[in-house]
């Protein structure tokens, strides 16, 4: 049965071809062969400010850029969110967008937060490439960003189940690696995985 699926690449940069790319191309490719309905939000294609406070949270406006990644969270019934761990987390650009996005009255139901999920009905998936070990960060440091995002974003506002998907050496990776890589996404793209 084909889904909504949306892609939010985090990755910051755009100046160049990244391996969150590739995956998520991979995916994507995967997904349009199954026949799912696809679309993509970018990060760093999107102009927003940092927020500041609590207040401005609550009760500013919503940057007009975001509005169309908003819809696609509505539209979509599983989301595939991909990026790089930078000192051993989400980049900065990536987590200023989520809280742009999950505001009060759109991820967050208001005042009674513990009692209605907003979002609920969507499946995610996380793909985070990093230069170590996906083993040491997953043992060692218990893929601490991971769980953070999973229980204190994701699963908060009512998406679940969330899956992830770490991939680390990816500094020197060679060619093939990155093939492989690329066909485990594309097979987790036709599934909807």
């Amino acid at each position: 049965m084909a889904k909504r699926i949306l892609l939010i690449q985090g990755h910051p940069d755009l100046c160049q071809d990244h391996l969150c790319h590739t995956l998520a191309d991979a995916y994507a490719n995967g997904a349009a062969a199954a026949g799912h309905e696809l679309r993509r939000t970018t990060v760093a294609e999107l102009d927003f400010p940092l927020l500041r406070s609590q207040h401005e949270w609550e009760k500013g406006a919503l940057p007009q850029g975001l509005l169309t990644a908003q819809n696609d969270i509505v539209w979509a019934q599983h989301m595939v969110i991909f990026f790089p761990l930078w000192l051993g987390d989400m980049p900065a650009l990536f987590k200023g967008f989520l809280e742009q996005v999950a505001r009060p009255g759109f991820a967050f139901a208001g005042d009674k937060p513990l009692n209605k999920k907003p979002l609920a009905g969507r499946s995610a998936r996380v793909v985070v490439t990093m230069g170590m070990p996906a083993l040491l960060y997953r043992l060692y440091f218990r893929a601490h960003s991971i769980k953070s995002l999973k229980r204190n974003v994701l699963l908060f506002v009512g998406i679940k189940p969330v899956r992830h998907t770490l991939i680390g050496m990816v500094g020197n990776a060679r060619p093939d690696k990155v093939s492989d890589w690329a066909l485990k996404l594309q097979d987790l793209g036709r599934r909807c995985g």
